[in-house]
């Protein structure tokens, strides 16, 4: 039976779950969460209160960036790496980054319509940033570092084939879009609980209570009952980012060609009690619901569902570590020590028995006899990792030698094929740059026509449009005083209505639905019950 320890790590914050797994049979050993201010305390104190001490770790990425490339199906292996890294370069390129301080992994699934061509899910981690997570578990078997967007779909029953959306919302938001069971499509965005327990912090002081607060607050939907003075105040803080994120949600389900037919809500956000219901809510043509472990009945049965939910995260990274899940993502390099055969390396504990000191007649495992210093295992550990590589270079250098000879003759005639073909490129190019300075000529002169025609166009039907817009969206209860442009597409809008809720959905319905951009709106003013308010933004280009 293998075990793995998961932490999924974020600012102030620990969740961790010890996973084990018995052939196919996955059990949560040990969890829970961990407030902290100093980073290596905090993950002392969870490896000896799990007794994870030489137990493999696993944790998440932190400031990762995705990118997709679309590429032709039947390339082959080398040559599909090859156009990865190009178009990475390329990207890298367009946005001033140095392709080199980056290290990546990618994920390649079909597209559902169209079998020539496959999709590219490219992740990128600073090295920088990578090299810090590991130091920080330099003590320990750090063995898996996985993005938990990839990583959290191992927590889903993949017997019957689904089309889903699995909204993570830990300190930021991660979407991760399933398509018949493989994942398609990675959204990341920036809002998350962090908001609102920052939000909730600075009226508690306390980010642990704040944590708990979210925990015990329920949202009631149109038709719960009336909020409590209090439990208002802690909604005002929370509603606001959900609703940003349900509308991200729906964008992303209606911009899908296949149908979706669940959203599975995870991380800190789905502690919060009818979350769910909330998401149900605006999502009408999808079930909601929140994401419960697939194997969690192996589990004890007298822990509350919702402990295993809090830590779904921290769960499936430990899955990660455990072969599960998507493979090829784990951003940790394994070191020369981690190859070596564990029937090789050295005993160093003064403590085994005298059984355990005749393991394959003293050949192999070596007792010392005493405690050794730090200096003593150093150069112990150096000894036998220089034996090691002595081994392997002489096994290796022979065959080396032969390779060499033979990659030697291929080159020579790849080098001669190439200047042949290179020749005959030289000589179309020459044939081509003179088409290509008449059709330059002619494209001008078409693409000054066109861009004329489309600005007497937008200006003519512009403020038409606007007008269809926001009546398809202003609430019931919403009145236009009115609305004007102020030069260069600039619109000033006065609105008033009865209810405080009904100016701010009009806003927000501005805002998602980009109907005008740079949205900004004043206060709201009450006056004999009716709130007035003034909405300023530019015309979309």
């Amino acid at each position: 039976m293998s075990n793995c320890l998961g932490l999924y790590i974020e600012e102030n914050l620990i969740k961790y779950a010890k996973v084990s797994k018995d052939h196919d049979n996955l059990k949560v050993e040990s969890f829970g969460i961990k407030f902290y201010d100093k980073l290596g305390q905090a993950i002392e104190q969870v490896i000896e209160e799990t007794y994870s001490q030489k137990t493999p770790i696993s944790i998440n990425l932190s400031e990762e960036m995705y990118n997709y490339f679309d590429m032709f199906a039947l390339l082959s292996k080398n040559d599909l790496q090859k156009a990865i890294k190009t178009e990475f370069e390329s990207y890298c390129v367009d946005k001033g980054y140095n392709p080199n301080v980056f290290e990546s992994r990618y994920a390649v699934v079909d597209y559902p319509d169209d079998k020539e061509k496959i999709k590219v899910i490219h992740i990128a981690e600073n090295k920088i940033e990578l090299n810090k997570n590991t130091q920080a578990f330099e003590n320990y078997r750090l063995m898996n570092i996985s993005p938990i967007s990839m990583a959290i779909a191992s927590l889903i029953n993949t017997e019957e084939k689904q089309n889903a959306l699995i909204v993570n919302i830990e300190n930021t938001t991660t979407i991760t879009t399933i398509l018949q069971n493989k994942i398609f499509n990675i959204d990341k965005i920036e809002e998350g609980s962090s908001d609102f327990l920052s939000r909730i912090n600075l009226k508690e002081n306390s980010y642990s209570k704040s944590y708990e607060i979210c925990k015990n607050t329920t949202i009631y939907t149109s038709e719960g009952r009336e909020l409590q003075e209090e439990q208002s105040s802690y909604l005002d803080d929370i509603v606001p980012t959900l609703y940003n994120i349900v509308g991200q949600v729906r964008r992303i389900i209606n911009s899908n060609t296949e149908k979706i037919n669940k959203v599975y809500i995870t991380g800190t956000a789905s502690l919060i009690n009818n979350v769910d219901l909330y998401f149900q809510e605006y999502l009408d043509d999808v079930d909601c619901e929140i994401l419960r472990p697939y194997f969690i009945e192996n589990t004890t049965r007298d822990i509350n569902i919702k402990d295993y939910i809090e830590v779904n995260s921290a769960i499936s990274l430990a899955m990660m570590g455990l072969g599960e899940g998507v493979p090829g993502m784990n951003f940790r390099k394994a070191t020369f020590a981690d190859k070596v055969p564990s029937w090789l390396k050295i005993d160093i504990n003064p403590e085994k028995t005298e059984k355990e000191k005749k393991y394959l007649g003293g050949l192999l495992t070596w007792d010392l006899g005493q405690k050794l210093d730090k200096t003593e295992i150093g150069l112990i550990r150096i000894a036998s990792s220089l034996f090691m590589l002595v081994i392997i270079f002489s096994c290796f250098s022979a065959l080396l030698a032969n390779q060499i000879d033979k990659k030697q003759s291929e080159a020579e005639e790849s080098i001669a094929s190439t200047q042949a073909e290179i020749n005959k490129a030289n000589s179309d190019k020459s044939a081509l740059q003179t088409r290509i300075s008449d059709y330059s000529s002619l494209i001008n002169q078409i693409e000054t026509a066109n861009s004329d025609q489309e600005d007497r166009n937008r200006n003519r039907n512009s403020i038409p449009n606007l007008l269809n817009q926001i009546m398809s969206v202003i609430p019931v209860n919403v009145q236009l005083t009115s609305i004007e442009d102020t030069g260069d597409g600039h619109i000033v809008i006065n609105a008033q209505s009865d209810k405080y809720e009904q100016l701010g959905y009009l806003v927000a319905k501005l805002k998602n639905d980009v109907i005008l951009r740079d949205v900004e709106s004043t206060a709201g003013q009450k006056d004999n019950n009716v709130v007035t308010i003034r909405i300023e933004g530019d015309l979309p280009i």
